[in-house]
C-alpha cells in the first residue's frame, strides 16, 4: 500500500502556493523547465506588422545555419528588419518564433507564460515592446524592449537592460520554445 495522506503536508503546501500568489500549476510549470542561454547574435526580436500595419507583433528570428541570411538589420534608431527567411523554404537554416507558442517571459525560475502576455505597443515616439498582467491587473507592466524611434513596417526591437534571450530545456534537453528573461522583477533589490 502507499503511504497514508499527510494533512499537515498537504495544508502546507496549499498555503505556500496561496501566501505566494501562484497558483500550484503554474509553480510546477516553472520547476519543469530551466532555462538554457543561446547565442543572441543569432537572433533579431521584431516588431512585425499586422494587417495593414496600424498593430504590430512581436517576431523572434533565429539564423540556425549559415546557408543562407535569415534577416537583414540596416539603420538605427529604428533599425528595419528585412525579413529574408519568408522569400525561401527556410526549413533548417532559420526559425520564426511568431506566437506564445513560440515564446514566452520568464524571470528567475518562474515561467510566465500564462500570466504575462508579450505586446508591441506603438507609443508615438517609439515602439515597446511591453509584458502585460493576463490574470492579475495589479501586477506590473513591464517594458521589455524599445525600437529607439517611430516607424513602420519591421523594425528592431532593442532588450532593456536586464532582460535577455534564454531557450526552455528540459532537463539537458533544449527544447524550441524561447524565453524572453530576465533573472528577477525590475525594481526589486538588486535588479539592473
Amino acid at each position: 500500500m502507499g503511504r497514508p495522506w499527510n494533512a499537515g503536508v498537504a495544508c502546507a503546501v496549499f498555503t505556500a502556493a496561496v501566501a505566494t500568489g501562484l497558483p500550484q500549476a503554474a509553480r510546477a510549470q516553472g520547476s519543469v523547465f530551466t532555462a538554457a542561454d543561446v547565442d543572441e547574435s543569432q537572433f533579431v526580436m521584431v516588431s512585425a506588422p499586422i494587417g495593414k500595419g496600424e498593430s504590430s507583433q512581436l517576431n523572434i528570428y533565429e539564423q540556425r545555419t549559415s546557408a543562407r541570411p535569415c534577416f537583414a538589420v540596416s539603420g538605427a534608431s529604428p533599425a528595419v528588419v528585412d525579413p529574408l527567411l519568408a522569400s525561401f523554404d527556410f526549413t533548417g537554416i532559420c526559425n520564426r518564433y511568431i506566437d506564445g507558442n513560440g515564446y514566452s517571459l520568464r524571470i528567475g525560475g518562474d515561467d510566465l507564460g500564462t500570466r504575462y502576455r508579450l505586446s508591441v505597443i506603438k507609443t508615438g515616439s517609439d515602439i515597446e515592446l511591453l509584458a502585460v498582467p493576463t490574470r492579475d491587473p495589479s501586477r506590473p507592466t513591464m517594458v521589455v524592449a524599445r525600437s529607439g524611434g517611430p516607424g513602420n513596417g519591421f523594425l528592431k526591437l532593442n532588450l532593456e537592460p536586464g532582460w535577455k534571450l534564454m531557450r526552455r530545456q528540459y532537463g539537458k534537453r533544449t527544447l524550441g520554445h524561447l524565453y524572453v528573461y530576465r533573472d528577477d522583477m525590475p525594481g526589486s533589490p538588486g535588479a539592473l
